[in-house]
């Protein structure tokens, strides 16, 4: 596994850790959610490394998921990720940080987007690292 592979799942990983700190601190669901989302991001990102030698510029989750679907069966929520990429994309603008259509994101859903993440970032984890010894032998 290439070096930037490594720091693509090394920084997935402390966003894991950053919503493990916060997650249940209601104040801050914007920002476990804002994690979660960089997490996906980060994974996918990985993937393609691997696989294309190639990251698009892109904070798109679900055009980044389409990439790597091409590759893996990554059986997603598609409409979990849905949500989670209008958060990240409604989250550049002062005024909506980190809100969904129906208001500051609760608890309960910050856990599913926190699942989603942590369930990624372990497949992940395991998948580039069996890929990776997969091309060496």
């Amino acid at each position: 596994m290439t070096e930037l592979i490594k720091a693509w799942l090394s920084s997935a990983e402390m966003d894991i850790e950053n919503i493990r700190q916060i997650i249940n601190n209601e104040h801050l669901t914007p920002v476990a959610c804002f994690h979660a989302q960089q997490c996906v991001e980060k994974c996918l990102k990985a993937f393609l490394e691997l696989e294309l030698s190639s990251v698009p510029k892109s904070h798109d989750i679900l055009n980044l998921y389409g990439r790597v679907s091409q590759h893996v069966d990554l059986h997603l929520d598609l409409i979990l990720l849905q949500k989670l990429n209008n958060l990240y994309i409604e989250s550049r603008y002062p005024g909506d940080l980190g809100l969904l259509p129906e208001g500051k994101p609760s608890i309960e859903v910050t856990r599913q987007f926190y699942t989603l993440a942590q369930g990624l970032y372990l497949f992940m984890e395991e998948t580039l690292s069996s890929r990776d010894k997969g091309s060496s032998v």
